[in-house]
């Protein structure tokens, strides 16, 4: 027996450190972060999500599998060519401000961080933006934000924001862009998950509309530059006037659009 007892003794610690280590193994593999993926296609087109970064792609996973709301607009047409349309998308808070200044529009933006700014239509929509990919063709965002209007009662979501971007010219060669937005908008509130039937058209006519709007600003943008270019730079320089090399921009682009020829300078990429 006394040989018995050594040889438990004996093999207790040993036990207690394999189980340790079997547990610690284990564990280990369940903090492993759980493997996410996003489809490519949608409504049609193909969008790169594979090349968004893996550290968003589970953040971004639950908006497609379990969205309040899915809408597609567009192609809406701005008369625009690609490189000052591009340019605007790059800089929002300069957008945003044309619009404002212009009196086509009340909304606001700016930076909160390298990767991040704020923006508000001024009429009760409110966010939070990072922009997550990139290319000529092709804007993927992330959007965290509120709406507060007459026809819902205050709600806060998260948004999967993909535009399809086309360069188009018509028959006397005036370029344009079309872009076509998919939005998928997962709303916080647990207070409506019982009213999401009935609330889906409404909110899904809510976001409808305010993209219509957005692009309906850089329409008339899009128009007041083609037309009333002094206005424009006016605008643009009166105190405070934008950061100087985006005023450099504008220049060209003003002078671009009365002469197709010359391009606006510096070109994105």
């Amino acid at each position: 027996m006394t040989g018995g007892g050594e040889m438990v003794r004996r093999i207790g610690p040993l036990a207690a450190v394999l189980t340790a280590a079997l547990a610690l193994c284990d564990s280990t593999g369940q903090a492993e972060p759980e493997r996410c993926s996003l489809p490519s296609h949608h409504v049609g087109m193909v969008f790169p999500l594979d090349q968004v970064d893996a550290a968003w792609t589970c953040r971004l996973e639950p908006i497609i599998a379990h969205y309040t709301t899915a809408n597609k607009v567009g192609p809406i047409r701005t008369l625009l060519p690609e490189d000052v349309y591009l340019y605007l998308l790059e800089h929002p808070v300069m957008a945003a401000a044309l619009v404002n200044r212009l009196d086509l529009g009340l909304y606001k933006a700016e930076w909160r961080g390298p990767d991040e700014f704020w923006a508000t239509d001024g009429e009760g929509t409110e966010g939070i933006v990072h922009p997550l990919y990139q290319d000529r063709s092709t804007r993927i965002y992330y959007v965290e934000g509120t709406h507060d209007g007459r026809f819902l009662p205050r709600v806060s979501g998260k948004a999967l924001v993909l535009f399809k971007l086309q360069p188009v010219k018509d028959g006397q060669g005036s370029e344009s862009m079309d872009n076509t937005m998919v939005a998928y908008l997962r709303l916080d509130n647990r207070l409506y998950s019982g009213l999401l039937s009935m609330l889906r058209p409404l909110i899904g006519n809510v976001v409808t509309r305010q993209v219509v709007k957005a692009f309906d600003a850089a329409r008339r943008l899009a128009g007041v530059m083609r037309d009333h270019p002094d206005q424009v730079l006016f605008e643009a320089t009166d105190p405070p006037g934008l950061p100087e090399e985006q005023v450099t921009f504008l220049k060209a682009a003003l002078a671009s659009l009365h002469n197709p020829g010359q391009k606006p300078s510096p070109a994105l990429p």
